[in-house]
């Protein structure tokens, strides 16, 4: 199950890695302060940060991404939206007087 927050996913950057889904960012972290060499051939996607790819393949890898239809359904949903500022001139509501003194 991809949701399962126990499930082991593989590291990127040392292969024989395995590392709890709810861990993997925290190891992510970690892993590249341990082995700079490795990541500085890796680039991060720009849809997933758990997403290291080869350098060379990042392009590729940014046309395939699952996580790029999540990406572009919450711009298309954000665009249906009106803007904040419309939604701001139209309010007359003010906070309430504030009783509370901190300092006493």
């Amino acid at each position: 199950d991809v949701l399962d927050p126990e499930r082991l996913i593989q590291c990127p950057l040392v292969k024989h890695h395995r590392i709890r889904a709810r861990r993997f960012p925290y190891h992510l972290v970690k892993c590249k302060e341990s082995n700079p060499e490795i990541a500085k051939k890796l680039a991060t996607c720009p849809f997933n940060a758990r997403h290291l790819v080869p350098s060379a393949d990042l392009s590729d890898h940014i046309m395939k991404c699952n996580d790029k239809a999540f990406m572009e359904q919450d711009v298309v949903s954000r665009s249906c939206e009106p803007p904040q500022d419309q939604l701001n001139n139209g309010s007359t509501w003010q906070a309430p007087p504030c009783d509370e003194d901190w300092e006493t």
